[in-house]
């Protein structure tokens, strides 16, 4: 048990002022239960909102001025260094306080690709097996004000960004990194701190703590050490998980048969393996045969929307760097039909080039990155495919749906994010099947 309650620990700020930047999602929580404990708070955010709060509230372009609270709660949106404080105030989040006051083991998932999946892996896999799960972070759930609901028997799954993990000093007790590529280099200065701040799920952790992560991946296995749990689809994995062609085992144990995942494509058969790595010791063959069975996959992440005069509509919002997007090609036979392009975060698109040309028939575009995408596609070897620019993501489905015939497969996989046109990729991801949903 945790020597800090949440009540203690609320207490302890009720003689200090508390700035909490950012009026969001993981913040509101926080924002409520401060004040209802009585401490004295100040609620930051470039959008004029929050009066619905009953706190005091800076808002507008100079939300980050004047700054002079003795603690600082960031939204995980706003870089730490930013933020002009004392230099004896704290700077904290909402996710470094449940780290510090969560009472049970907490498992933490990480990557640039597969976070969500694996994590929602893991906590079905823990479900299976008796365990009272909860999962938040990343994922769309805060955690903190929940802290007082939960046993030392329960566990917590959270998903960890980049953005979340950049002033961790706290590792999870099983800490896992899916796969590190480049990704978010708008915000992160350079590709190095970007990398730093993935290694900061498991850096802190102590004897005893598990680590899991990608043998495949150039950047992490270069974190592995003796102990680490890798997981392959290339080479058996003696303490971790790896993949024959047919099965994936855990060491020399065969769990489940690829023929008996729901999940397609390569990369779910990655998800599945870390998920089970993180959780075999405590979970067993059982919990990994049925939950592999039964799990269909998450919302906005290669998702049959409908099928429509033998053509059928995936959407893949989530996929919102090339190598998301690779993945969601290669799990399809045959080629289809590409709607791809967005807010540019600054990434390389070479990669995607050769794929496109691989597993796409017609590529169509739309957004900020449509002239890079088209770009690498032009350069890359191989057979071009038919290349379709358009004004919008609707006029990009319709254009779709005009050229497509019985048998093909249509899939919006944008290999960038949505903030082009879109609050976030489920916003991108519903619009996408609203339009699909209405085609005649």
């Amino acid at each position: 048990m945790k020597a800090v309650t949440l009540d203690g620990y609320v207490s302890s700020l009720k003689n200090k002022r508390v700035a909490v930047i950012g009026i969001g999602v993981s913040n509101e929580p926080l924002i409520r239960l401060l004040r209802d404990g009585g401490v004295d708070v100040t609620a930051r955010d470039r959008e004029k909102k929050g009066e619905e709060l009953g706190v005091r509230l800076v808002t507008g372009d100079g939300y980050l001025d004047g700054i002079d609270e003795d603690v600082v709660f960031r939204s995980p949106g706003i870089r730490p260094d930013r933020i002009k404080m004392r230099p004896d105030a704290v700077l904290t989040s909402e996710m470094e306080a449940f780290f510090e006051l969560c009472p049970c083991p907490i498992i933490a998932v990480t990557g640039s690709d597969g976070k969500t999946t694996t994590s929602t892996l893991i906590a079905k896999l823990l479900e299976a097996a008796g365990k009272k799960v909860w999962l938040g972070g990343n994922i769309g759930r805060p955690l903190l004000a929940d802290c007082d609901k939960i046993s030392p028997d329960d566990r917590a799954v959270v998903e960890l960004s980049s953005f979340q993990l950049m002033s961790m000093r706290r590792s999870a007790h099983v800490a896992v990194i899916t796969n590190v590529a480049p990704n978010h280099l708008d915000w992160h200065t350079s590709m190095e701190e970007y990398v730093r701040a993935k290694k900061n799920v498991f850096l802190y952790q102590k004897p005893g703590d598990v680590f899991v992560t990608n043998a495949d991946n150039e950047i992490t296995r270069s974190f592995a050490s003796e102990n680490t749990r890798l997981f392959s689809m290339k080479e058996k994995q003696p303490r971790g998980c790896w993949y024959d062609g047919e099965s994936v085992y855990f060491g020399d144990e065969e769990i489940v048969k690829r023929r008996d995942i729901l999940l397609r494509g390569d990369h779910n058969v990655e998800n599945c393996m870390a998920a089970f790595a993180a959780v075999y010791d405590t979970v067993g063959k059982k919990a990994c045969v049925d939950t592999a069975r039964g799990f269909g996959g998450v919302e906005h992440r290669i998702e049959l929307v409908r099928e429509l005069r033998g053509v059928k509509y995936y959407n893949d919002s989530i996929a919102s760097s090339p190598s998301r997007s690779i993945a969601g090609l290669r799990s399809f036979d045959g080629r289809v039909i590409l709607i791809a392009g967005g807010y540019d975060k600054h990434i390389p698109y070479d990669v995607l080039g050769p794929v496109i040309n691989e597993k796409v028939k017609t590529l169509i575009l739309t957004g900020q990155t449509a002239p890079k995408i088209k770009e690498a596609v032009l350069a890359a070897p191989g057979e071009k495919p038919e290349i379709v620019e358009t004004e919008d993501l609707q006029s990009a489905v319709l254009a779709a749906a005009a050229g497509a015939e019985a048998g093909d497969t249509v899939i919006l996989s944008p290999a960038s994010a949505s903030f082009d046109r879109f609050r976030n990729f489920e916003e991108r991801g519903n619009f996408f099947k609203k339009i699909v949903s209405e085609l005649k």
